[in-house]
């Protein structure tokens, strides 16, 4: 069984501390076994420990396409990651390519983040082509954005707010074209929308002439791969990207 692939982890180093032997500590461990337990149940869940001031607020997200076991391996993995590497702040969010993990001292349901936010792409770009594949690129993305947030309505859908499509693309160049678009189920339609363009944005800037890349915020992911493989098995650059929206400017790259 392949192990989770570790992203990124972002530490809110402006958020209130907790100390060792503190409530928050109590009930940050206290949901973090709550969301592990969950894993396994669903790709998203979130959840809230203890009363005021200490509460904690927190939530994980699966990408659609894995297992449920994979699921469950990603959040346990996650979640004994963040706790490891943000000590004792009471803010933070661990990126894995198939799940993320987030809590926080303040509600963050229903809200959308632009960041902090992380892609992984391929070193190996398009040349000859490019301009013609960032046209098919733009065109199918913004298709499955208006189809995924529509999914969230139909009760028969095991993974809301999850659309994941592939094609055969002949321009100049035969190729295959797998995307996954992605929200939280706290958005509403509009949010999910305005999260995922959001991840367009940052794709354009970073890496939409790479054969395959993967871009997650807080509340959504976009995904797409040409090549046929599976993300990670080849040559791969991390980007970092902004953390400057609704609260979260403070957290540690």
């Amino acid at each position: 069984m392949s192990q989770p692939q570790y992203m990124t982890t972002y530490c809110n180093k402006l958020s209130e501390n907790f100390t060792q032997n503190s409530s928050y500590k109590s009930n940050l461990e206290t949901l973090l076994s709550s969301l592990r337990d969950r894993s396994s149940l669903g790709t998203y869940s979130n959840a809230t420990s203890g009363v005021s001031p200490d509460t904690v607020h927190g939530m994980f997200l699966c990408r659609g396409d894995i297992t449920k076991t994979s699921c469950s391996d990603c959040v346990k993995t996650a979640t004994l990651e963040i706790a490891k590497n943000c000590t004792y702040q009471k803010e933070a969010i661990v990126y894995y390519e198939e799940c993320m993990v987030r809590y926080s001292d303040v509600s963050f349901l229903t809200f959308v983040n632009s960041g902090p936010s992380v892609a992984v792409h391929s070193t190996v770009t398009f040349t000859s082509l490019l301009f013609a594949f960032r046209v098919v690129l733009s065109d199918k993305v913004e298709e499955l954005i208006v189809l995924t947030t529509r999914s969230k309505s139909s009760l028969s859908s095991p993974t809301p707010y999850y659309v994941k499509n592939r094609n055969q693309v002949n321009q100049l160049e035969s190729y295959p074209l797998d995307v996954i678009v992605q929200c939280s189920p706290d958005l509403d339609p509009v949010n999910c929308g305005v999260c995922l363009r959001l991840a367009v944005q940052q794709m354009t800037v970073c890496c939409n002439n790479a054969r395959w890349a993967q871009i997650f915020l807080p509340k959504c992911l976009l995904k797409y791969d040409t090549t046929g493989s599976q993300i990670g098995s080849s040559s791969m650059n991390v980007i970092k990207g902004e953390h400057n929206t609704n609260g979260l400017d403070g957290f540690n790259f």
